[in-house]
């Protein structure tokens, strides 16, 4: 009989997240302000909010950085296609 694996978070990355605190990295840009972070131990999932503070990476907030990311590179790729319409046109005239 085999042993399927428990998924209970492990104590240790959580006590060295309680001792030497949380090593964040950014796993994720949204835009150029808004970015995801995940900590290294202990994989709590935070986000840039409205006021540029962290906070917890809620389901509510999953789905407003999709939006945000969307119409981020939607505005981004327009733009892109906008300047290069003008320097082909000022190369013209």
């Amino acid at each position: 009989m085999k042993k399927t694996p428990t998924s209970k978070p492990k104590l240790l990355p959580k006590m060295y997240c309680n001792i030497f605190g949380h090593e964040y990295q950014v796993t994720k840009k949204v835009t150029y302000h808004v970015k995801e972070y995940t900590c290294r131990h202990c994989k709590k999932e935070l986000t840039t909010n409205s006021n540029g503070t962290l906070t917890e990476l809620t389901p509510k907030f999953k789905e407003i950085n999709a939006i945000l990311e969307r119409i981020h590179t939607t505005r981004m790729e327009r733009l892109k296609r906008k300047s290069i319409t003008s320097s082909i046109y000022s190369q013209l005239v």
